[in-house]
């Protein structure tokens, strides 16, 4: 069922630049011959008269032809001032990345967006794992997605902003903490499941169609039931030690399990310039919906919101130092459906664009 990814493919639009005024100024030499050279004020045009006599070449009472006139005109321009370049803003590059079942093609709205509202940025959607190889475990994902932005980032010296969506939000927040050498700007959590899922859900009766909420522990915190994504940021607050100890992902990136690479990935998570987190009541999907903004329930089902996480009052990965510091914006808003998040227009004004430097 799940045949060996293929290499990376990238989908790269480069949206149209800033229309320059100097490219579009045209020269105009009026007939008859009659007026003196004159440009127009802060226009950016350049407007070309001719004159009738050579008094401004020191020559009086030298009269020239119109062919003797245009056998000049190439060194009269030479002496009219330069027309100074127009400012042309310069955006770091965009880096797209997918969640479950989804494809690049999901992203066209979003895409149109930033072409319209930041010309001349170059957004990457990453064609990677699509469909049904969104199943993949989330560490082989991490892994081909990793070499996929590390030449973009290697290639943008100023910085990289992320957009991740749903369970690539998660691939995107162990990204920031296994590279050591990422440059991410902006990380915009686009209604990502970032404290674990804990809800029925379409997806989830499809893939385990016999298996309700209050017993796929069993299956997702097994090692066979960590082979699947879904599996591995499933978090049940009624199993909570059988999530510490069987969770692959979620619970080594959160710090909330002892390893090795702890302190590293603290440090490398706290690179990023800016963690924009976005999600909403009617969502319909991500459970509880505030897990996209780092909260969760607690044994008796009750919201906790990121403050009263222990993940937030210990620092286990760096949230409470964002916070701190100014680095976490959250943008919760509602009527909005989870399919819809990358296609909404007011969503996007308001919550992704202000971030896209």
């Amino acid at each position: 069922m799940f045949a060996a990814s293929a290499s990376p493919r990238r989908s790269k639009w480069i949206a149209p630049p800033i229309s320059s005024p100097a490219l579009s100024a045209q020269w105009i030499v009026p007939l008859p011959l009659q007026s003196r050279a004159c440009v127009a004020g802060d226009t950016g045009t350049a407007l070309i008269a001719p004159f009738s006599g050579g008094s401004m070449l020191g020559l009086p009472g030298l009269r020239l032809p119109p062919a003797g006139f245009l056998l000049l005109l190439p060194f009269l321009l030479l002496l009219l001032p330069a027309t100074p370049a127009p400012h042309r803003a310069s955006y770091k590059p965009v880096i797209v990345v997918h969640g479950l079942f989804d494809s690049s093609y999901s992203f066209r709205h979003l895409l149109e967006y930033i072409n319209e509202t930041h010309p001349g940025t170059v957004v990457t959607v990453l064609d990677l794992f699509d469909g049904r190889e969104s199943l993949r475990p989330l560490w082989e994902q991490v892994q081909g997605f990793r070499e996929a932005v590390a030449p973009i980032m290697a290639k943008a010296p100023q910085g990289v902003h992320l957009i991740c969506y749903s369970q690539g939000g998660l691939v995107c927040r162990a990204l920031l903490s296994v590279m050591d050498d990422h440059n991410v700007d902006s990380f915009i959590s686009l209604s990502s499941p970032q404290m674990g899922q804990y809800g029925d859900t379409d997806y989830l009766k499809w893939l385990f169609p016999t298996s309700m909420r209050s017993n796929l522990y069993r299956i997702c915190y097994s090692p066979w039931g960590q082979e699947f994504s879904i599996c591995n940021y499933w978090h049940d607050p009624h199993h909570d030690d059988l999530y510490l100890n069987a969770s692959s992902f979620l619970a080594l990136i959160n710090g909330e399990r002892d390893h090795p690479n702890a302190t590293a990935w603290r440090k490398n998570f706290l690179r990023v310039g800016r963690l924009v987190l976005i999600g909403g009541p009617d969502d319909g999907v991500i459970t509880p919906w505030q897990s996209s903004f780092f909260g969760f329930y607690d044994a008796n089902e009750t919201v906790l919101e990121m403050e009263e996480q222990l993940v937030y009052l210990r620092d286990s990965f760096g949230l409470k130092t964002l916070l701190a510091r100014g680095a976490i914006v959250r943008c919760p808003m509602a009527g909005i459906s989870h399919t819809a998040w990358h296609s909404n227009r007011t969503l996007y004004e308001t919550c992704i664009e202000p971030w896209l430097s």
